[in-house]
């Protein structure tokens, strides 16, 4: 069974309560399909089971196949920066169908980020090393895909719409 290294700290990106029972890390990449199509049904577990649940996002661009992960990847770094990281994420989702070399700047406007700290942030090593760092992290947690979810620190066998009924039955 796989499990979370390292776990999850304050280098992370974290949405929800600290105290929650359950946290759910996704290793996730802004350019997959089945990500963007796992991500609304992670906005309703939230929505759902609000302060229950702690959701980490860590990035694993796969740069073979998808030619602006990465990128996308360091545009939502250079917008946490800004303490925005969670507006990117979703702003990146929501436009997932329309990624180029043009939309990151275009989004950092939309989501009110200053442009010139923005356009220096991304270019950064350590911006880079962050992105780095969690998909190595991924490797090491014995991630082959994305999307990957693991609840409390444990590999969850299954998609978005599984975790979404293990967690409603836990529930009952």
């Amino acid at each position: 069974m796989s499990t979370l290294k390292p776990e999850v700290s304050s280098k992370d990106h974290i949405e929800g309560s600290d105290a929650a029972s359950i946290t759910i890390v996704e290793y996730g990449d802004y350019q997959c399909p089945h990500c963007a199509h796992a991500y609304p049904i992670i906005k309703e577990i939230e929505q759902t089971f609000g302060d229950q649940i702690r959701f980490v996002f860590r990035h694993f661009p796969l740069q073979e196949s998808h030619e602006f992960a990465f990128q996308a990847a360091l545009a939502a770094e250079a917008a946490a920066l800004q303490d925005k990281f969670w507006e990117m994420h979703d702003a990146i989702y929501d436009n997932q169908y329309r990624l180029s070399e043009d939309l990151f700047q275009e989004l950092a406007e939309t989501i009110g980020l200053d442009i010139e700290q923005f356009e220096k942030d991304i270019q950064t090593d350590a911006v880079k090393q962050k992105v780095e760092d969690d998909f190595e992290s991924g490797v090491r947690s014995g991630v082959n895909g994305t999307p990957s979810f693991y609840v409390n620190e444990t590999k969850f066998d299954g998609g978005p719409e599984d975790l979404f009924e293990m967690l409603k039955e836990s529930a009952e």
